[in-house]
């Protein structure tokens, strides 16, 4: 048996007796005597590992063993335990205090900020008092503390206020980020400082059952909780962003799609570099507010499990304050709980959106099915109009805002004065209503389809349904008939487009097609003006055996609002070259888009623009044959329109001939462009069967 014990591992606990002046060594490798090996077993007193200081108790006298020669020196390299003299004795304090960090176990070297209270295990006692008899080679060794454990153990005993301010700063911190994550409204009109000094019943209950469990149950269980919110908190500010621009809250089943469409937007505002970048900023912005709150959440449970009676009694504190606010009902402000329920409630909504989303499919195809005019014979269709030059025009976001609005009115509604005097002078004459449309702030094809399918379309899922059907639509109407030639000029189409044969268009005139040379105005790929000169010169201009139906679709109006076209004299438009020095002109959109009072300001000088070309042009080029149907398909974005804002928009018929308009007059609509406060509201999808009832078509479903 070998007595191969290093220093290391025992600290010097025997002390010689007085009459002993000197010490032998025994060699590594020498063979310990019997009664040495015995001394050391029965008198060596067991120390735990982390002990610094080695026990005072004297070892029974005992000679030391004779030296062994070894022909290599390897006794500086480990030592077997030496018996001191009484002039050693005064330096025990100091040698135990050098010895100590070696001797310490790396648990108590580095303590884990994070391990809650009494989790923390001991030091192994087997490392405490290694058995003499046992080698070396047969002794485990304490694997060494992390890195980083070591070095934040160190610097807190180094620093000890700065580490307590961090740690307090840090918990504060993980508070509050789970506080704004669960009482976040979906509105930015809502979003003050009382909406965050309530009581979440949700972190209640989360701290009540993280309190119990054991520890790895507990971080996995706060690390799903911690993602879980992190998601609601994404969910949130899309929430935020859709009912900003789009009125209505983010729908996780429909709205992804969306995504690709805001990106192109981006792109048109802001150039490609620096769409890329507030992609890449959303992106970031997603995994910090995932890794924020999933931290956040596991702090303040093992804080909870290292303090459990503290924890414990404050929750207990806060529930019984919560069912208090919430028997008695007691609010900071109107529609302002102390006692909130806002996450479960928000959760509870999503949850039934997603329910309705998915039965509204069904339930929709079978609307779609039915259909007043779908057998209708062509010759017993639109036999009120015929002979007539059709157009349908829709003017991008012009929405009931601007007309009045305080901001926007006085410059749009001295517009539609002034336009409605040159359709006077000219012979034409006009009445004017009000349509609800099916969406807000942006989605206009769902506005398009939802006016002239005459079915309610305010979502992706019901456009992509009723598109791909075969629906009766106004131009597929005329169409049908075979008494008009059907044309689309739509310079916002920008790529292929299948739903001109659910339409029923005939010839489509895109972005690509209207020879149009000129710059970008942002979104808008063209000038309105120039659009209606280029559908001049290359349709309506030309012969025809019979008369046109032409759905117009204007953009210039289009968010952001700069630049903003100007008017030219027709004869200059040209290919448009002449609107290059325009758009170096005009405002840029970081310009106005974060400015709601600029914003509106330069929407409505866009709708100034919108009317004043295509009034321009059907006082030009229009005859007695020709009848315009104008509207919005929505209001501007919520920043623009107000966050109450209705959903409705003007819409106008305009005609020389007066039994055009003789024809609508039980519809009692206003005379002239604009629509009064009191004019009759209807749905849009109610438009196209009183249309097609009001010029003659019978009804065969």
């Amino acid at each position: 048996m070998s007595f191969n014990t290093s220093s290391r591992q025992l600290s010097k606990t025997d002390e010689a007796p007085e009459d002993v002046s000197s010490q032998e060594v025994t060699p590594l490798d020498a063979p310990a005597p019997r009664d040495t090996v015995r001394t050391s077993e029965a008198d060596t007193p067991e120390v735990s590992a982390p002990e610094a200081k080695a026990p005072e108790t004297e070892a029974p006298e005992a000679k030391a063993p004779e030296a062994t020669t070894d022909p290599e020196p390897k006794a500086a390299e480990a030592k077997v335990p030496e018996t001191e003299t009484p002039e050693a004795e005064t330096s025990e304090t100091e040698t135990s205090e050098t010895e100590t960090p070696e001797t310490e176990s790396p648990e108590a070297e580095a303590t884990d900020a994070d391990a809650p209270e009494g989790e923390a295990e001991a030091p192994e006692q087997a490392a405490a008092a290694p058995d003499p008899a046992v080698s070396d080679a047969d002794t485990p060794t304490a694997p060494r503390p992390r890195r980083w454990r070591r070095v934040w153990g160190g610097w807190r005993e180094k620093y000890p206020v700065a580490a307590r301010v961090l740690a307090w700063t840090t918990t504060a911190v993980a508070l509050a980020v789970v506080v704004v994550a669960l009482l976040m409204p979906t509105q930015a009109d809502k979003v003050r400082l009382a909406a965050f000094v309530r009581l979440p019943v949700e972190a209640i209950f989360g701290a009540a059952l993280l309190i119990v469990l054991p520890r790895k149950p507990r971080i996995a269980v706060a690390a799903l909780a911690g993602l879980g919110l992190g998601a609601l908190t994404v969910v949130n500010f899309l929430d935020i962003g859709f009912n900003e621009y789009l009125g209505r809250g983010f729908n996780v089943v429909l709205d992804w799609s969306l995504f690709s469409d805001a990106l192109g937007y981006l792109q048109d505002t802001f150039g490609k570099g620096g769409a890329l970048g507030i992609a890449a900023l959303a992106v970031t912005l997603v995994i910090a507010v995932l890794a924020l709150t999933t931290m956040s959440v596991i702090r303040l449970g093992n804080l909870a499990a290292r303090h459990t009676e503290t924890a414990t009694r404050t929750t207990l504190v806060l529930a019984i304050a919560w069912v208090t606010c919430a028997a008695l009902g007691v609010q900071y402000a109107a529609g302002i709980p102390i006692a909130s329920e806002h996450t479960m409630q928000a959760l509870q909504f999503k949850s039934e959106q997603v329910r309705q989303t998915l039965r509204d499919e069904a339930a929709f195809r079978k609307i779609a099915k039915k259909d007043n005019f779908a057998n209708t014979p062509p010759d017993q269709l639109l036999t009120g109009l015929r002979g007539k030059d059709m157009m349908i025009t829709f003017i991008e976001s012009y929405g009931r805002s601007a007309i009045e609005d305080p901001v926007m009115a006085p410059g749009v509604d001295a517009t539609l004065t002034a336009e409605n005097k040159k359709l006077t002078d000219a012979g034409f004459a006009a009445k004017s209503g009000w349509l609800t449309s099916a969406t807000y702030g942006g989605s206009s094809w769902l506005g398009h389809s939802t006016f002239m399918s005459g079915l309610w379309i305010s979502n992706q899922q019901r456009y992509r349904t009723v598109t791909a059907g075969e629906r009766l639509t106004l131009p597929g109407a005329f169409k049908k008939t075979g008494a008009w030639d059907t044309v689309g000029v739509m310079p916002g189409v920008q790529k292929a487009w299948p739903e001109q044969n659910f339409y029923g268009i005939d010839k489509l005139y895109d972005s690509h097609k209207l020879g149009y040379k000129g710059p970008k105005f942002s979104w808008s790929t063209m000038p309105d003006q120039y659009a209606l000169t280029a559908f001049e010169r290359l349709v309506h201009s030309k012969k025809h055996d019979k008369p046109l139906m032409s759905t117009i679709i204007l953009t210039s109006s289009h968010q952001p609002w700069a630049p903003i076209p100007e008017l030219v004299p027709q004869d200059q438009v040209g290919d448009g070259s002449i609107y290059n020095a325009i758009e170096k002109a005009g405002k840029k959109p970081a310009d106005i888009i974060t400015d709601s009072t600029k914003s509106k300001q330069e929407y409505g000088k866009s709708i100034q623009y919108s009317v004043s070309s295509l009034i321009d042009y059907l006082v030009k080029y229009g005859n007695k044959n020709t009848v315009l149907i104008f509207l919005g398909d929505h209001q501007p974005i919520a920043r623009v329109s107000g966050n109450h804002a209705s959903r409705d928009v003007p819409v106008s018929i305009v005609a020389k001939d007066p039994k055009v308009l003789d024809k609508i007059a039980a519809w009692n609509w206003a005379d002239g462009l604009q629509p009064k406060q009191d004019t009759p509201v209807w749905k849009m999808n109610a438009f196209r069967d009183r249309f097609l009832t009001a010029y003659g078509s019978t009804p065969a479903p």
